[in-house]
């Protein structure tokens, strides 16, 4: 009997890793962009399509693989899959979306090395980086509705956006400053509710 149950654990797992392998996979292939533009795809994926988490654990994931050091896909893959299946799910998730990234990048080194400078291959990647432009806007319209819900998320995102975009601060200082503001914020929320 229990032989039987362990197998039968063994196969809900391994469809589990592979189930979170090809989802990642299929994002990694055809996402061209890089991260920020796979952010859509990945959270259609989890939240609405496989409903591995809801919106607010997507949020979470969101801001912990933004905040870490790396690729946000590979972290918000890594992030995921842990969530789904611990270590092993992580490492299929990962594998995933890193995999097709790999493979092409041979494929393409392989072949401009014979295509040189041609006009067709330059217009097809300035139309390509268009369109990852695009998807970077709509993942950052998306994560705003989520999470800009008054005027203090306002304030930091604005805030945030100018530092980087103007002053030239790094992303790391705008995480930690809005942090710390956070934190600021929600001690004298408290404050002002106990005294009222």
């Amino acid at each position: 009997m229990k032989e039987s149950n362990k197998k039968e654990s063994n196969k809900k797992a391994i469809k589990e890793h592979a189930s979170l392998f090809w989802e990642f996979f299929k994002i990694g292939l055809f996402t061209i962009g890089g991260g920020m533009a796979m952010l859509p795809l990945i959270q259609k994926m989890a939240v609405e399509d496989k409903k591995w988490m809801d919106e607010e654990d997507m949020i979470d994931c969101l801001a912990v693989s933004q905040a870490l050091p790396g690729v946000i896909a590979i972290n918000s893959a890594t992030y995921i899959g842990k969530r789904r299946s611990g270590l092993t799910g992580s490492l299929a998730a990962t594998l995933g979306v890193v995999m097709p990234s790999f493979l092409i990048i041979l494929a393409v080194v392989t072949l401009l090395g014979t295509v040189g400078q041609n006009s067709y291959i330059d217009g097809a990647f300035t139309g390509v980086k268009a369109a990852v432009c695009g998807l970077v806007i709509v993942s950052a319209y998306k994560l705003g509705k989520q999470v800009l819900k008054g005027p203090f998320q306002w304030a930091l995102a604005i805030g945030a956006f100018a530092a980087i975009a103007v002053l030239g601060v790094t992303a790391l200082w705008a995480i930690i400053g809005g942090a710390a503001a956070g934190i600021l914020y929600l001690v004298v929320r408290e404050k002002r509710r106990k005294e009222k």
